[in-house]
């Protein structure tokens, strides 16, 4: 009986220790592997519970074994993580919370660039992922903003239709009545048309009969202008004859030769003589601008002075020559 009794419980107490371990093993409780225990705050950590992954590049290599609030340190809650062993973490090491889209969370660690070492029991940086809705909302929120704009310039737009359909309706409205205006005006103009074209005829036959009364007058007119004609023409012909009897009678009497005239024309004594003076008249200038003192002395200078130097400036003159040959 005793041994039936120390058999149950000995199978009982292994029972219970394998649905222990198998339960943590479950939970992710590792008893053959060694752990370091690290720590992270958080001001919030959305449901996240104990034995929630803590994952590495997406490798679990841990999990959430205690949680706790700090209500002296303004309700922030303390994690615990059991991390593998040989997982080396640096100080610049961060514990990102993570949410997953069906609602799992989860831990991620982001191992920093660092020579620094973490010890177990240290804490480490803290952040918190943005989840989908999140990024849902942040980027809904410029698109909302820019569909709002657009229903705004949507709404311009509808307005600014509708004042001009209505400009459209009163457009539509004034062509209406345009019709009968442009009928009206054509059968006034109609009618003036016709008042002028009776006027017109009637001022047509006037004119007819004034021109038929001025053909007499036009003749006689004519007859008049054309006697006109002639006299004048006689005349300036009558006028005309007597100009050149004149200039015949003045050409005759340069060819006698027994006038001033006549001998101007016909001899050269004249022209030999003015010749002759403007030759004489050209050696005194001529004689005055080389010799002034000839001239300009208070009694001026006897012919043999002036002929001396005459002499001297000649000889003067051929020195000049010679001494350039």
């Amino acid at each position: 009986m005793k041994n039936k009794e120390l058999k149950v419980g000995l199978f009982s107490a292994i029972t219970l220790a394998l649905l222990y371990f198998g339960f943590n093993f479950l939970k992710g409780i590792d008893f053959f592997e060694r752990k370091k225990i690290y720590y992270a705050v958080y001001d919030n950590i959305d449901q996240l519970a104990v034995s929630n992954p803590v994952l590495v590049n997406g490798y679990a290599v841990g999990r959430v074994s205690h949680i706790k609030i700090l209500q002296k340190h303004n309700n922030h809650v303390l994690i615990e993580m059991e991390i593998d062993a040989d997982i080396v973490l640096t100080d610049s090491t961060k514990a990102i919370l993570n949410s997953e889209l069906l609602g799992g969370k989860s831990v991620l660690i982001k191992i920093g660039h660092s020579d620094k070492k973490l010890n177990p029991g240290d804490t480490l940086k803290t952040e918190v992922a943005k989840g989908m809705f999140d990024v849902l909302s942040e980027t809904a929120t410029p698109v909302a903003t820019d569909l709002q704009t657009t229903l705004r310039k949507f709404n311009t737009t509808i307005e600014s239709f509708s004042k001009n359909f209505e400009k459209l309706d009163l457009i539509l409205t004034k062509l209406q009545t345009t019709p009968d205006l442009i009928n009206r005006t054509l059968i006034t103009t109609n009618n003036n048309i016709e008042g002028l074209s009776a006027s017109f005829k009637n001022d047509a036959e006037k004119i007819g009969a004034m021109m038929d009364d001025l053909k007499p007058i036009l003749s006689n007119f004519k007859t008049l202008s054309d006697s006109l004609k002639h006299i004048r023409l006689n005349q300036t012909l009558m006028k005309t004859q007597q100009t050149l009897g004149h200039i015949n009678e003045t050409l005759a009497r340069f060819k006698k030769g027994d006038n001033t005239m006549g001998k101007l024309m016909t001899e050269d004594s004249l022209y030999v003589n003015l010749n002759k003076l403007l030759i004489s008249l050209n050696q005194l200038s001529n004689h005055l601008n080389s010799n002034p003192k000839h001239f300009m002395g208070p009694l001026g200078k006897s012919k043999r002075k002036v002929e001396r130097d005459m002499r001297k400036e000649e000889e003067e003159k051929k020195k000049a020559a010679a001494q350039k040959k």
